[in-house]
């Protein structure tokens, strides 16, 4: 299957044919073996066993299986490339922002004066 356009999900998303444009999903986005993407792809999560064209912006994680290729800039907070996997271009690994903790209020002192 052939697919030029624009792909936005909000469930999983399960790409074994061929895309161009950009895909765009909520939750994981796995391409698979007979996959082929020349895409620019924004996902929770992202798992490549196919091939990959493009920009990938990933809010979790990425994972590039075995005989996975990636060609592209990726921006993720996890990732992980398989042996025999290829990848080519920059990553930039950004940490998740910390959960703030609210902070204890100060116990005051209290303050006495002598009077004599």
């Amino acid at each position: 299957m052939n697919i030029k356009g624009d792909i936005h999900a909000a469930e999983e998303l399960f790409v074994d044919g061929e895309v161009e444009g950009s895909l765009e999903s909520q939750s994981l986005l796995t391409v698979g073996t007979n996959g082929k993407v020349k895409a620019n792809i924004k996902a929770k999560e992202v798992v490549v066993f196919g091939s990959v064209r493009g920009n990938i912006e990933v809010t979790e994680k990425i994972a590039i299986r075995d005989d996975g290729s990636v060609i592209g800039d990726i921006k993720t907070s996890g990732i992980s490339i398989d042996d025999g996997a290829y990848f080519k271009g920059n990553i930039d690994i950004s940490r998740p922002e910390p959960k703030s903790v609210p902070k204890a209020p100060k116990a005051e002192t209290p303050i006495r004066a002598a009077v004599g």
